[in-house]
């Protein structure tokens, strides 16, 4: 009997043990696919920030018109443009006076541009600037009057009037001139007002959506096609390309378009990135992302310097007696040249990235234009994977 007993006990220690190696491992599986969750949406962002629906667009309006009020900084008598505009206001107040009558050096014909929304409606204000395109000196001061704004259908879509906010200025006296910033532009906040607004559609006939992706990617436009399939409704999205997602609209939600976008815009998705090194040379920035691979490459980046010094002197001859016909004085130039190497860092890059490339440079006290120097070399050794965009 104690046998039996110890071969059971036996049997439930090892039994117990078992269960205890599979509750771990179990555990471990569950902790793993919960760091797994949490890294999908870290790295998960809203279909609305990836694009925008199609049809969604501003539209550029223009308008040509006159700034009067200026301290005697505007355009010179000289000007028939000006002469003309103003000759055409005067004429709408009954008031008949010539071109060449007009020898104001207050006012300044300028263009007018702003930015019409898309959903912009009728009495809504927007933001315009003001350029000057005559030779005024400067627009600070000045009002600009009431000038119609077309756009590309030839159409007035608003009407902008107003105070002139310049950000600068420039005043000259007996040809001195003290002048700061950018004086012949300026900005009116809310110095237009829409009177027709531009007829959108978003949806193709009240049935279909068309969701452009900013960064056309096919993978990215698959997977915000799953997602949308997946969280609103199964057979909604079909990616059409690289750019576009048709969206079928149900028949319950045409009534509800505007809550059955919101949904769609509230979609998680993660998106694909194309590996991408970004330098400017101008500035010294270099811009990539941390996982963009670079092949095993031997890098080594020298430094040579040549400084040339020119001495210039005269050849006094030393003349005991009379000198003879061809004894003269002769200038003689002496140069010198120095030639300095200085022996540059050296890297051996196997199956690193960019970020730890970068690193491994700025711990040799390799400067910011050197690197993008190397970048560019391991770009054209075909070692990095990656789009190299230089600004």
């Amino acid at each position: 009997m104690v046998a039996k007993a110890a071969g059971l006990g036996g049997y439930v220690m090892r039994a117990c043990q078992r269960i205890t190696v599979a509750l771990v491992l179990a555990l471990q599986a569950l902790a793993a696919n919960a760091q797994a969750v949490r890294m999908d949406a870290a790295n998960s962002v809203r279909v609305k920030d990836l694009g925008k629906l199609q049809g969604w667009r501003d539209n550029s309006l223009v308008g040509y018109g006159i700034v009067t009020g200026l301290a005697g900084t505007g355009d010179s008598p000289t000007n028939r443009t000006t002469r003309q505009a103003m000759a055409n206001v005067l004429s709408q107040f009954n008031l008949t006076v010539t071109p060449d009558q007009i020898q104001s050096r207050n006012v300044a014909v300028v263009l007018v541009s702003a930015q019409l929304p898309t959903f912009a409606r009728e009495g809504d204000a927007l933001d315009i600037t003001v350029t000057s395109s005559g030779d005024a000196r400067s627009l600070v001061g000045g009002s600009l009057l009431l000038t119609p704004m077309k756009g590309p259908d030839g159409r007035v879509h608003a009407l902008a009037q107003g105070p002139l906010s310049v950000g600068g200025y420039r005043y000259d006296a007996n040809g001195n001139v003290v002048q700061k910033n950018h004086p012949t532009v300026g900005s009116v906040p809310g110095g237009a007002v829409v009177e027709v607004p531009t007829g959108t559609e978003v949806a193709a006939a009240g049935r279909n959506l068309t969701f452009v992706l900013a960064e056309p990617d096919y993978t990215t436009a698959s997977r915000v096609a799953s997602a949308i399939n997946s969280q609103i409704g199964a057979g909604l999205a079909h990616a059409r390309d690289a750019s576009g997602i048709d969206i079928a609209i149900p028949d319950l939600q045409r009534h509800e378009l505007v809550g059955f976008i919101a949904r769609i815009e509230g979609v998680s998705v993660q998106p694909d990135r194309r590996a991408k090194v970004v330098i400017n040379e101008r500035t010294g920035t270099v811009v990539a992302g941390g996982d963009v691979r670079i092949a095993r490459v031997a890098i080594s980046h020298g430094d040579l310097k040549i400084s040339i010094a020119a001495q210039d002197s005269v050849s006094q001859p030393v003349v005991i007696g009379n000198a003879g016909p061809n004894v003269r004085t002769q200038p003689v130039r002496n140069a010198q040249v120095d030639v300095e190497e200085q022996n540059g860092p050296g890297f051996l890059a196997s199956g690193t990235t960019v970020s730890d490339l970068v690193q491994s440079l700025a711990r040799l006290k390799t400067s910011t234009r050197d690197v993008i120097s190397i970048l560019r070399a391991v770009k054209a050794a075909g070692a990095l994977h990656a789009e190299l965009v230089v600004q």
